[in-house]
């Protein structure tokens, strides 16, 4: 008998933990990382993935299964099998563009079945944001029993979020942190995503300024505890061990480390304080979507971005 339900999911850890509590209809396993490196507007092309895979393996050396990939995106192409979707995506960015990208897809394939979102975050109960494979079984339960049908203005939403994502002028995305959707975390990964954005003030990222922060405010040993912390304080943003440790590196400038532990320089001093503006020492050129964050700075001030003057024309 075929699956009545298509369920889409974050990773494998979520797909792993829904055959372990004995979910049996097809599962979907998105592998990618969307909120780095660049986009262009059409998912279902031989080069979105191209762009995809070299990025990977420029960025972070590693090679993209394209085997495994089109295993997984096939199981859209008996599409009529199922009476509907499951979306099984998180609070944070990493999984706010992630979905928005899956969405795009399935429009992009005009595929029409109802969408339903599964989002984790607020747990009643519990201080912390947490994500779907970090619930109890009665929790991911009760998420699943409350999932809610994404709405036409809803997928509208994402189909526009998606082009501004790709596209050269993400300041687009000011006017839809105050708009309301079925997508209860979208306001907050969108200021999050404007904040990626060096700061006009000392060139650093919100990230970058809070892992400076940390080292400043707590007794680091290593950067491997430098890495935990910065994976369990990084607020809206999602990421995964290899991103933070890219960055963590990248802002080596700013922090001594010997066999006592991290602390900051005199750099380091200076950032926080937003004396210098560091930018260009940082040189960090990651692309997000359509746009090289080097280009811009994100003025606190304007609560927008402005374009770097070096890339002012």
């Amino acid at each position: 008998m075929q699956s009545k339900i298509l369920h889409i999911t974050n990773g494998d850890s979520l797909t792993n933990y829904l055959r372990e509590l004995g979910f049996k209809d097809t599962i979907l396993t998105w592998q990618e990382m969307l909120c780095e490196g660049p986009t262009i507007p059409k998912i279902d092309s031989k080069e979105f993935f191209e762009i995809r895979a070299k990025f990977l393996k420029d960025y972070y050396d590693v090679e993209y299964d394209f085997a495994a990939l089109e295993k997984e995106l096939a199981k859209l192409d008996d599409i009529d099998s199922y009476e509907e979707i499951d979306l099984w995506f998180e609070y944070d960015l990493f999984c706010h563009i992630n979905m928005l990208g899956v969405i795009n897809l399935l429009h992009q394939k005009n595929i029409k079945k109802p969408l339903y979102l599964i989002c984790s975050g607020r747990v009643e109960g519990e201080k912390n944001l947490k994500g779907l494979a970090e619930l109890s079984p009665e929790q991911l339960q009760q998420h699943y029993d409350n999932k809610v049908q994404l709405t036409d203005t809803d997928k509208e939403l994402s189909i526009s979020l998606w082009r501004t994502y790709c596209g050269k002028d993400h300041n687009i995305f000011k006017p839809y942190i105050v708009t309301k959707s079925s997508f209860e975390y979208m306001s907050n990964c969108l200021k999050a995503h404007l904040q990626r954005f060096p700061q006009q003030s000392n060139g650093l990222s919100a990230i970058e300024n809070n892992i400076l922060l940390i080292i400043r405010d707590n007794t680091i040993k290593s950067k491997n505890h430098l890495l935990g912390y910065s994976l369990n304080y990084q607020g809206f943003y999602g990421y995964g061990d290899l991103q933070m440790e890219r960055i963590i590196n990248s802002l080596s400038l700013f922090f001594n480390e010997t066999d006592k532990g991290i602390t900051l320089n005199r750099k380091g001093h200076e950032a926080i304080l937003g004396q210098f503006n560091f930018a260009n020492e940082i040189n960090n050129t990651m692309v997000y979507g359509g746009v090289e964050r080097i280009q811009y700075q994100y003025s606190s001030d304007e609560n927008k971005l402005i374009k770097t003057v070096s890339h002012a024309n």
